[in-house]
């Protein structure tokens, strides 16, 4: 670096008066730890944080060093967990917003539940009732087919035992897909009822 210039550089680390306005300064730390600066940007800054100085011996602005590829890689990562959080609040809000226009107060719960749970068991009452009624159907079919021991059945005979049997183990199919709605009902009014009464406690929107 020139003698003037070095002159300059230390004039303006040392606090010079305003008569070098206009000269910025660049200092950044070498791998030794050592301040380097410049009025151009030195070459071992280059990669490093760094600050610029302005005439009145202050920093101005601070550059911060380049990200890592594995820096970069986390910051990705920080960025998609505040855009997934920021995501679940937004759905959450909008799934509280629905259930307070849904229901007026903890008696709407228990009304809608008492509804969808009676819908369920008439659902598997008709199932019971029809599978009652086929293997009335079947016996008929057994007891004829009683005649035909160790010989072939009348095809109408197979038939009706084959019919039989899948409409039993249909309905018996509908019964247990049934039972498996009950059980969501009831866990569904129960979360909804253990919310709405969350809601419920928390102070209007604006006071404290």
């Amino acid at each position: 670096m020139p003698p003037s210039r070095s002159l300059l550089l230390l004039a303006l680390l040392a606090g010079a008066p305003p008569a070098l306005a206009g000269v910025t300064i660049f200092c950044c730390h070498d791998e030794a730890g050592k301040q380097v600066c410049g009025d151009i940007l030195p070459a071992v800054c280059v990669g490093r944080a760094y600050r610029e100085i302005g005439v009145s011996g202050r920093p101005v602005r601070t550059v911060e060093a380049p990200l890592t590829a594995e820096q970069r890689a986390q910051r990705a990562a920080e960025e998609q967990r505040r855009r997934e959080q920021e995501r679940l609040l937004s759905e959450q809000r909008r799934k509280d917003q629905a259930l307070l226009n849904t229901y007026g107060s903890e008696k709407d719960i228990e009304v809608m539940r008492t509804r969808a749970e009676r819908d369920v068991a008439a659902a598997i009452k008709a199932a019971e009732e029809r599978i009652a009624e086929v293997r009335r159907l079947r016996k008929r079919f057994e007891d004829e087919a009683e005649f035909y021991r160790n010989r072939q059945l009348p095809v109408d005979v197979a038939k009706g035992l084959r019919d039989a049997d899948q409409e039993i183990r249909a309905q018996e199919s509908v019964i247990e897909s049934k039972k498996k709605d009950r059980e969501a009902i009831r866990l569904k009014y129960d979360e909804d009822l253990r919310r709405f009464l969350e809601l419920s406690k928390r102070p209007p929107a604006g006071r404290p």
